[in-house]
């Protein structure tokens, strides 16, 4: 499974949350919906005007006319955002329907003053671009390309920035826990063991029965002897090599799982109507692990005399 790119917001309370920043494709495809909604909606305004004025003892002359056109178009690309993201905790309904979010840059939930600042930028800057192609048009787009978080004009104003609320699972197999090595697990120092080699070893242990001996055991000793290299405490004695590394990965994506659930609940605080794609509490790691308990165990990490 590809990682998904992620920034992250340092909010009030110091705490660390990982966000995704929606980029140009799904604030386009936002922009396009929230286009047909507001199209509707100026149509049914058109209706409701054109029914008041027919019942008025006078007519407009064309100035009028071209100035009410006016101002309800201004209105209608302004109100419409305004209102929605501030009573909507940052959402319009195209962004809704893309499970985007409007948010501050540290991560907090944007005010009347944000979706104003956003939307007046968007009227001056943006969308005569839309309207009539000039450069503030291409000014906007290659913004929002350019900009690491994928901000347009309006956000680098108004200090905001596009998230998206919806975040996909990232957690594929994850090997149980050993009983008998939970205690020793929770012992384990594992700042020095990277993304890139808990994934190895997680592949190891999945697919472990399709490699052939004596190259199981081999890339079993290496891993184990790359986990021993930056772990502390060592592991202890008899213990078979896949229920050291299963022990290893259990515990990472135990502890990786509590902070994600510590994020999720001052997220949750900040944006109370935000619901996680999937429960936290639904059960990410699958029982048990993938070699029985009478696999001839691997040379045991405790020190690198005894992995050669």
């Amino acid at each position: 499974m590809t990682a998904q790119p992620v920034d992250r917001v340092v909010i009030g309370e110091a705490v660390e949350l990982e966000v995704r920043a929606a980029r140009a494709g799904s604030r386009m495809t936002a922009l396009l919906l929230d286009l047909m909604a507001m199209f509707i909606i100026a149509v049914a305004l058109f209706a409701l005007v054109t029914l008041v004025m027919s019942t008025l003892p006078f007519e407009f002359d064309d100035a009028s006319l071209q100035g009410i056109t006016v101002v309800g178009t201004v209105l209608l690309l302004v109100g419409y955002p305004v209102t929605c993201e501030t009573l909507w905790r940052g959402r319009t309904l195209g962004k809704a329907a893309l499970g985007l979010r409007v948010v501050r840059d540290d991560g907090g939930p944007v005010r009347l003053r944000h979706a104003l600042t956003r939307s007046l930028v968007g009227v001056a800057a943006e969308w005569p671009g839309v309207l009539l192609p000039p450069v503030t048009w291409v000014a906007a787009l290659t913004t929002m390309l350019g900009n690491p978080r994928g901000k347009r004009l309006g956000d680098l104003v108004a200090g905001t920035m596009v998230i998206h609320e919806r975040t996909p699972a990232t957690w594929g197999w994850v090997p149980g826990m050993p009983p008998q090595l939970a205690g020793w697990a929770r012992t384990l120092d594992l700042t020095g063991v990277s993304d890139e080699l808990a994934l190895a070893v997680r592949h190891f242990l999945a697919r472990g029965r399709e490699l052939r001996e004596p190259a199981r055991t081999e890339l079993g000793r290496e891993l184990a002897a790359e986990i021993a290299a930056v772990t502390t405490p060592p592991a202890p004695p008899n213990v078979p090599g896949w229920a050291y590394l299963a022990a290893v990965i259990a515990e990472r994506h135990r502890r990786a799982r509590d902070r994600l659930g510590r994020a999720r609940a001052v997220s949750n605080a900040i944006w109370p109507d935000l619901s996680p794609a999937q429960p936290e509490t639904a059960p990410l790691v699958r029982p048990g692990v993938p070699y029985s308990d009478d696999t001839p165990p691997l040379a045991w990490p405790t020190t690198a005399s005894r992995l050669s």
